[in-house]
């Protein structure tokens, strides 16, 4: 069965940087364009980033241009967030998604805070 496993995040200062990760199973992963989410509190979940099955292609939300980096590795079925200058606003709880056919999959998220 298709599983997402995220990880990475963390209590971080304004400013600073955290990577995270997602480990994918259960599907061929290099097949599949992989997105990160987010859902901060009281917020709907909201798009942050995708890389294309290659990893030739990506875009992001606006308010993370040019702060995030998507990238992936196929040789090692997992999905990464690179995230530089946090900002307070960039609290909340991390999600990577699939979508194979009809259906989405996500992981459990993990908690990324960004406080002082």
């Amino acid at each position: 069965q298709v599983q997402l496993v995220e990880s990475g995040g963390g209590l971080v200062q304004p400013g600073g940087s955290l990577r995270l990760s997602c480990a994918a199973s259960g599907f061929t992963f290099g097949n599949y364009a992989m997105n990160w989410y987010r859902r901060a509190p009281g917020n709907e979940r909201e798009f942050v980033a995708l890389i294309s099955s290659t990893g030739g292609s990506t875009n992001y939300a606006d308010s993370v241009k040019g702060r995030f980096t998507i990238s992936r590795d196929n040789a090692k079925n997992t999905v990464y967030l690179q995230m530089n200058s946090l900002k307070p606003e960039d609290t909340a709880v991390y999600y990577c998604n699939v979508r194979i056919g009809v259906r989405y999959y996500w992981g459990q998220g993990t908690q990324v805070t960004v406080s002082s």
